[in-house]
């Protein structure tokens, strides 16, 4: 398909999606039409008589309400907000390159240029027409007809805004950010066409009317007035479903056709950075970010850490032929004045965005630099975790590990967790009532978690876990794993002093809401942990504080992995599989003949906290 026959295709459809808006109207005026002849027809005296007297009281009143009704749903389309990405605005004053570059862009593929531009922590690029009165849209200007047929006399609502994708700015070469986004900036075109910008217009106020109308509501009329004008919106929305699907696949082929005769070769390239970005994102905020995330903890360079991450994957992937010389080009990010303001903003939006975090820095939402990241999160976040598997076997009343090694104090050691999880005995199922009073495996009695402190086990029942993840472990690892889930549970349902103050100030620039912070986060990296993770994460960071506090051991990171134990400077990556064989078999030998290896004394007490 080319230019001239995507531009006809989306105005096609565009002009279908018009119609659809005519035909309500005239639904909407026809009991007008019909009130207003047979009141002229009353006039005239040619419509006489009670049967036409009787249709003219009940025609008159129904088009009143039909109009009024047709006026309210016509206001509430034309007033509701359609929603906007949250992103972080870059003026031309702080990019005046990006903005050089992007205009130079539009003039080669004769479009107009965007009105403004954004960024957006994730690996992706579009246009975001913000022209609605509510988004305050600058002035209008000229623009270019879709199918390229120069510049038009008339005047049309601003140019859309383009959003890049941060994480492109810092891994992509300039040259290869020009390649991904000619075709995107090749779309501003369909914008300057009244019949396409129209259609847009009435699809997004359509779909904002909906988002209206599904608000919760206190007040029962206002309940049942904006039920209405849902019902309507939506079966408006399905009556334009294709055309509007179709009208945007006809302005993409345009597009797309429009920006072949741009750096076509280099596109191809470009097309395989951006999978690897994205690649090598997913496993930053996955396995780096989401642990700080989850403390309390934001880091401030995430557009800075996806390139050492990509390169860290290259170089493992063995990807790295030519990579060299590929990195010693300009790197887009240099298109920006200021890339470490920029970045921070960005990377506290991903925050916002993938764990809902508050707006702004504060006593309990701090930023973290990557020199910061083994000591201020990865060493803190293990000793939180095994200071609470601790609380939980104090909890149960598991009393310290005994012996001719075992400490003489009551100072937390690995020993005690190793202990209390080997267990000769049958593994757990769902359904399992083995365990019934004090955990099973402790050494003693004591205090339990109440009731009222955790979601956990059912009543009659309180060290049987629920949870058929577990199916397979011993019965000791699944109680611990249950009281570790509803501990946790129950420290995250308790009120935060994280959200900032107002007068905090936030680095990105918020003049309009633009989201609703009851529905944070919007796009949740993962589901919660299971108990047996939980479990696992537990355990490993138990393991790991002993390692640093007895074998010399120290906190790291790793761009593609996460949170990793240091020791003599290399990292230990056989952890896992052993931590699994104590959880699900109950043995712990293989554990501990690792921990004789590398010097770690179970025994020996740890620091917590």
């Amino acid at each position: 398909m080319g230019v001239e026959a995507g531009a006809q295709a989306a105005r096609a459809r565009a002009l279908a999606v018009l119609r659809i808006r005519s035909r309500a109207l005239a639904v909407a005026l026809l009991p007008a039409a019909v009130a207003v002849i047979l009141l002229a027809g009353a006039v005239g005296d040619r419509l006489e008589g009670p049967v036409w007297d009787a249709a003219r009281r009940v025609m008159t009143p129904f088009a009143v309400l039909v109009l009024l009704a047709a006026a309210g749903i016509a206001l509430v389309v034309a007033r509701a907000r359609p929603a906007m990405s949250p992103t972080v605005p870059v003026t031309e004053e702080a990019a005046p390159d990006l903005y050089r570059m992007v205009r130079d862009l539009a003039d080669r593929l004769d479009v107009p240029g965007p009105s403004a531009i954004a960024l957006t922590p994730d690996c992706d690029s579009w246009l975001e027409d913000r022209t609605h009165p509510s988004h305050a849209p600058p002035p209008a200007e000229e623009h270019h007809d879709i199918a390229g047929a120069g510049k038009q006399a008339r005047r049309h609502p601003a140019a859309p805004v383009l959003v890049i994708g941060s994480p492109f700015l810092w891994w992509m070469r300039v040259g290869e950010l020009r390649a991904v986004l000619a075709p995107v900036i090749a779309g501003t075109g369909p914008s300057a066409h009244p019949d396409i910008a129209a259609a847009r217009r009435f699809v997004r106020g359509l779909d904002a009317a909906v988002a209206v109308a599904s608000e919760p509501r206190r007040d029962p009329v206002s309940r049942a007035v904006l039920a209405g004008v849902g019902w309507v919106a939506r079966l408006l929305l399905r009556s334009c479903r294709v055309h509007a699907a179709e009208l945007e696949r006809g302005v993409a082929a345009a597009a797309a056709e429009r920006a072949q005769a741009v750096d076509y070769g280099l596109r191809i390239v470009a097309q395989e950075q951006v999978g690897l970005a994205y690649a090598g994102w997913d496993r930053l905020l996955t396995r780096v970010a989401l642990p700080a995330w989850r403390m309390g903890r934001w880091p401030s360079r995430l557009d800075a850490g996806v390139v050492a991450a990509l390169t860290e994957l290259s170089r493992r992937d063995r990807l790295a032929e030519g990579f060299a010389s590929r990195l010693g080009e300009r790197p887009a990010c240099d298109l920006l004045e200021e890339p470490g303001t920029v970045d921070e903003a960005a990377s506290l939006l991903a925050a916002r965005l993938f764990h809902g975090g508050p707006a702004g820095p504060g006593p309990d939402w701090s930023p973290v630099d990557w020199s910061e990241y083994p000591d201020e999160v990865v060493d803190r976040k293990w000793r939180l975790d095994a200071a609470r598997l601790h609380r939980v076997l104090d909890a149960m009343g598991v009393r310290p590990a005994t012996g001719p090694t075992a400490p003489a104090t009551v100072a937390p050691t690995l020993s005690r967790v190793l202990d209390h999880l080997t267990d000769p005995g049958p593994a757990w199922t769902a359904g399992n009532t083995g365990a019934t009073g004090p955990a099973a495996g402790s050494t003693g009695s004591g205090p339990d978690i109440a009731p009222s402190q955790a979601a956990g086990p059912p009543p009659g029942r309180p060290d049987t876990p629920d949870d058929e993840d577990l199916a397979g472990t011993t019965v000791p690892s699944a109680t611990l794993a249950a009281r570790l889930s509803a501990e946790l549970a129950r420290e995250e349902a308790a009120p935060s002093p994280a959200a900032p103050s107002p007068a905090s100030p936030s680095p990105t620039p918020d003049p309009a809401a633009l989201w609703d912070d009851r529905a944070l986060p919007l796009f949740p990296l993962q589901p919660p942990r299971t108990a047996r993770e939980l479990l696992a994460d537990h355990l490993t960071a138990m393991v790991c504080c002993a390692a640093m506090d007895t074998a010399g051991a120290t906190p790291g990171l790793d761009w593609l992995d996460g949170p990793t134990l240091l020791i003599d400077g290399e990292r230990t990556a056989d952890l896992a599989p052993k931590v699994l064989t104590l959880i699900e078999d109950g043995d712990a030998t293989p554990l501990r003949v690792w921990l004789s290896q590398l010097g770690i004394r179970p025994e020996k007490p740890v620091r917590l906290g």
